[in-house]
C-alpha cells in the first residue's frame, strides 16, 4: 500500500460530481487529482457515504483528452462506502480510494473480444479472507490448510455474481490484516454487495471486452458529497 501521503491529495466532493460545475463542463477524470497514469479509467460514485447505488462509467484517453467509454448503473455496500485506509472487515462497506485492477476472472469464458488477464474459476478456487492466513486477500487453488473455509469465499458458489468479475487492488499488495479482503467489481447480485462494486451482467461483459492490459486501467471510488480521498492503493 501506498502512503496517502505519497499518493494524491484529497479531492473535494465538487470535483467529484460528474457533469457538473465547477469543471467548465470537463469529464470527471480530466477534473480528478490522479487517474493511476493510464489511459483508461473506471469511475464509481455514489451520491453520499451512505448511498448504496450510484453510477459506474469507464473512460478512454485519447489524444489527451478523457472520452466516455459506456456508464452503467452500480450497486455498493450494504453499509455504504467509506475511505479505504480507515475501513474494517465485515462491514459491509466499499472503500473509496484509486484503486489498480490486477486480473479479471469467471465461472463463465471470457467474453469474445476479452483481452485482459482473465483466470477461470474452477472448484477448487478459493478467494482467502482469513486474517491468520498467510494467503490473506489472496486467490487459493485449493484452499491453503492454513486458511479456514468459514473465512474464505469458495468462488464458484457464487454462480451470478462471479459470471465475470475484475480484482480491485483494494488492499492488496502489501495487505493489512483486519481492514477487508475479496473486493470486486462482479456481476449484481440480489441487492447491496458486502463491500464490492457491481453492475449488470451485460455492463460487466462490455467492460472486459473494453478493457485494455496495455491500457493500465485504474478504478476511482467515490462520492458526491462530503470529502473523499482519491488515495492510491
Amino acid at each position: 500500500m501506498r502512503s496517502p501521503a505519497v499518493a494524491t491529495a484529497l479531492v473535494s466532493a465538487s470535483l467529484l460530481v460528474l457533469g457538473a460545475v465547477p469543471g467548465g463542463g470537463r469529464p470527471l477524470p480530466a477534473r480528478m487529482a490522479d487517474t493511476g497514469g493510464g489511459t483508461q479509467l473506471i469511475t464509481a460514485v455514489a451520491a453520499r457515504t451512505g448511498s448504496t447505488t450510484g453510477t459506474l462509467t469507464w473512460w478512454d484517453l485519447r489524444n489527451g483528452q478523457w472520452v466516455r467509454a459506456g456508464s452503467a448503473k452500480a450497486r455498493f455496500g450494504a453499509n455504504g462506502l467509506v475511505e479505504g485506509a480507515s475501513r474494517r472487515q465485515g462491514t459491509s462497506t466499499t472503500p473509496t480510494g484509486l484503486y489498480d485492477l490486477p486480473y479479471a476472472f469467471g465461472i463463465k469464458e471470457a467474453p469474445d473480444g476479452t483481452t485482459y488477464k482473465y483466470r477461470p474459476v474452477h472448484e477448487r478456487s478459493w478467494w482467502c479472507q482469513d486474517n491468520d492466513s498467510r494467503s490473506y486477500n489472496r486467490w487459493s487453488e485449493p484452499r491453503a490448510k492454513d486458511c479456514r473455509a468459514a473465512e474464505s469465499e469458495h468462488l464458484i458458489s457464487y454462480e451470478k455474481q462471479y459470471a465475470h468479475a475484475m480484482v480491485i487492488g483494494f488492499n492488496y499488495t502489501e495487505p493489512v490484516r483486519g481492514r477487508g479482503a475479496g473486493i470486486f467489481l462482479h456481476v449484481n447480485g440480489n441487492g447491496a454487495t458486502a463491500g464490492c462494486v457491481s453492475v449488470s451482467a451485460d455492463a460487466m461483459r462490455r467492460i472486459l471486452r473494453w478493457a485494455g492490459p496495455d491500457d493500465d486501467p485504474h478504478i476511482a471510488i467515490g462520492t458526491t458529497s462530503g470529502r473523499t480521498a482519491i488515495t492510491r492503493y
